[in-house]
């Protein structure tokens, strides 16, 4: 991340906000401006949008410069998905962008929030990569948890149904660890 970012970014790139704890994100659609979506009468640069979003289920979509939303916090130019899906022409995912400016439209955290929305309009596949690392960390930390109960009541008890169920939460935390460490950029 840098604040004064040395490389300017293009039309149709996705530009990612580094935001206290977590990660705000736009399309870039030129001259200085960005498309994104937020909660309806909140403003980007107030450092919380994304998670006063939370509270909505709607959200709107608006054009605004990149500095106003941008804020003091950190940004970078992360087309993350490009490799896995290429980006569609530049002008469709800009016109596409345009037509939604002023709209309001769902937001759900989980299944439809901002970064689901400009790598939708940038690669066609709306995902979410921080989502997606929140639920595998969820799933360890409830893999350790099971698996230390269960540890615990087998050595108190002595039974082979808790040493299995400690040993199952053992391979489903190793599993969350790979998935983590391998698949998620």
């Amino acid at each position: 991340y840098c604040p004064l970012y040395i490389k300017e970014p293009k039309p149709g790139d996705l530009i990612e906000i580094s935001r206290d704890f977590y990660q705000h994100w736009a399309l870039h659609s030129g001259e200085g401006k960005v498309i994104h979506k937020v909660p309806p009468s909140e403003h980007a640069d107030a450092g919380v949008s994304s998670v006063k979003s939370v509270r909505h289920n709607k959200a709107i979509v608006k054009k605004e410069k990149l500095q106003d939303v941008v804020g003091s916090d950190d940004y970078r130019i992360h087309n993350v998905l490009d490799k896995q899906h290429p980006p569609l022409p530049i002008p469709h995912i800009l016109q596409k962008a345009e037509t939604l400016v002023g709209m309001v439209v769902p937001y759900k955290l989980l299944t439809d929030n901002c970064e689901h929305f400009v790598k939708g309009l940038r690669n066609g596949v709306p995902q979410s990569q921080q989502v997606r690392k929140a639920a595998a960390a969820s799933v360890a930390v409830i893999a350790v948890v099971c698996c230390c109960i269960c540890f615990a009541l087998y050595f108190k008890r002595q039974s082979k149904v808790y040493s299995l169920l400690g040993f199952i939460s053992l391979l489903l935390f190793l599993f969350v660890v790979f998935f983590l460490v391998f698949t998620i950029a």
